[in-house]
């Protein structure tokens, strides 16, 4: 504006009683100090923005992170400076940011995992380091420095996970301590190991077996001392009975099992001998059945079993001797009176003793055949008339033959023999015999041949059985038997048909 306007621009007078903003007439007027509106106005303005820049930060990293909450440590700017942050960079802190939080979020839930496996007994030290970790994140999270943030809460919440990983780990420890404690009889370090264990895995059998053991490992090692203190003054029984009381508060003692079993042979070895003494005395009084009954309840009791069983077996040979040597006696009486049958009798009764007796096996076999030569030749002496058949008479010479053969033969072989001579040299000496007929009947005489017909006859036989067979058209067949020689011989033998063949009608 020119100085020739301003003196254009007239001049306003201003009544200052009517104007109620202006103070009264007898107030000062002072053009150079601001109005008291325009102080408070900006006193208003000055604490707002101190609440922005000062608490309001606080307040929402009071509600984004869940840990304790930390003193502030960042700078405010400069006096006098205005820091002015770009849409972008908003963002990307806002990303960054999330990121943390995200990761956060994993180490949080880490640590509700190891709380709930009570890692404080396990790895203290451990845990306490990632805590660490994350406390330091926590400090750069205050500081919207979320990049580190985000970075110290990976190697917390890593620190956590190597941790839950290390589970299988510490719980195969825990088993290891644990059975070494039960070991030690250490009863207050297996029950910690075993709860443990049961911590991580609380299916885990062997840790429940386990607990269950620590809990009795007290009264159980009482027992053992007491039981191991009455074995030693050789009171067997009652020391069993203790051990017996200690495995059944735990039957997976394997010491405890032992125990017993060491307990139980030492009580069935005297048992057994014993039973042992009583079967030799029996012995020596020459009652060997009752001494052989008392060796095999030893025998039955599982200890020493060889020895029993080697007492038997003396015990037996002598009755076996005893009795084979009676047999013997009847086998040389029986070959003596040529009883062949009867000494195969003894023979098997000495081989069912012992199958390995040689004079056994080469008598029975000497007996048996001579058994079987008695046999035949009974048969062939019994039988005499067969020796009309050719291959009877060859078999029965045979046999002959084979006896006559056989050295220091006997009284009654030889008897036989000559008997048998005579029937075989009579069976070859032809005899004629008288056959009659009525010329109608054809006659056959069976072995010999066909006869024809006739009235009478006479056929040269050697002595034998024979059978005559007559046959003649519309009568019925006759057939007549008779014996030649052995002062059977019949005067004359009738062969005729007579008896006719009535036919019937047939419709």
């Amino acid at each position: 504006m020119s100085e020739n306007d301003i003196d254009k621009i007239d001049p306003v007078d201003f009544d200052q009683n009517e104007n109620p903003a202006l103070p009264s007439q007898t107030s000062q007027l002072n053009p150079d100090k601001p109005s008291v509106w325009v102080w408070f106005s900006l006193a208003t303005l000055l604490i707002i923005a101190l609440l922005v820049i000062f608490v309001l930060p606080s307040i929402v990293s009071e509600y984004e992170l869940p840990l304790e909450r930390r003193v502030d440590i960042a700078m405010p700017p400069a006096a006098g400076i205005v820091t002015t942050i770009s849409p972008f960079e908003e963002a990307q802190r806002s990303l960054q940011r999330k990121e943390a939080q995200n990761v956060l979020a994993e180490l949080l839930a880490n640590q509700a995992d190891l709380d709930a496996l009570d890692v404080s007994r396990w790895a203290q030290q451990a845990y306490d380091a990632a805590l660490e970790q994350a406390s330091i994140g926590d400090e750069y999270y205050r500081a919207q420095d979320f990049l580190l943030a985000r970075d110290y809460y990976e190697a917390g919440r890593d620190g956590l996970a190597a941790l839950i990983a290390s589970v299988p780990t510490v719980l195969a420890q825990s088993l290891i301590e644990a059975q070494q404690a039960l070991i030690a009889a250490d009863s207050a370090t297996a029950l910690n190991k075993f709860s443990l264990a049961l911590l991580f895995d609380p299916g885990n059998e062997v840790a429940q077996i386990g607990r269950q053991r620590a809990e009795s490992l007290d009264e159980v090692s009482r027992l053992l001392r007491e039981a191991d203190d009455l074995l030693e003054s050789g009171d067997l029984e009652q020391a069993r009975t203790l051990y017996q009381r200690a495995l059944a508060l735990d039957g997976y003692n394997k010491l405890v099992q032992d125990k017993i079993q060491s307990v139980a042979r030492q009580i069935t070895d005297n048992e057994f001998a014993g039973i042992m003494s009583s079967g030799y005395a029996l012995l020596e009084r020459g009652d060997a059945e009752q001494a052989i009954e008392r060796f095999q309840r030893a025998a039955k009791l599982g200890v020493k079993q060889d020895q029993a069983l080697a007492a038997i077996t003396q015990t037996e040979n002598e009755i076996a001797n005893a009795e084979i040597n009676n047999t013997r006696n009847l086998i040389a009486s029986a070959e003596n009176n040529e009883q062949w049958q009867l000494a195969v009798d003894e023979y098997d009764k000495v081989l069912a003793i012992d199958a390995n007796l040689l004079f056994a096996i080469n008598g029975r076999d000497y007996a048996e055949k001579r058994a079987r030569l008695d046999q035949l030749l009974l048969g062939a002496l019994d039988n005499p008339e067969r020796f009309s058949e050719e291959s009877v008479f060859q078999q029965t010479l045979d046999v002959y033959y084979t006896g006559r053969a056989i050295e220091n033969p006997g009284s009654r072989l030889v008897a036989q023999l000559d008997e048998l001579q005579i029937f075989l040299e009579n069976s070859q000496v032809p005899i004629e015999i008288q056959l009659r007929s009525d010329s109608l009947t054809d006659v056959t005489l069976l072995r010999i041949g066909n006869l024809g017909s006739f009235e009478q006859t006479v056929v040269a036989l050697k002595p034998g059985r024979y059978v005559a067979v007559g046959k003649r058209s519309g009568y019925r067949e006759v057939r007549e038997e008779f014996t030649v020689g052995f002062g059977l011989t019949p005067s004359s033998v009738l062969v005729q048909c007579e008896e006719r063949i009535v036919a019937t009608n047939r419709r």
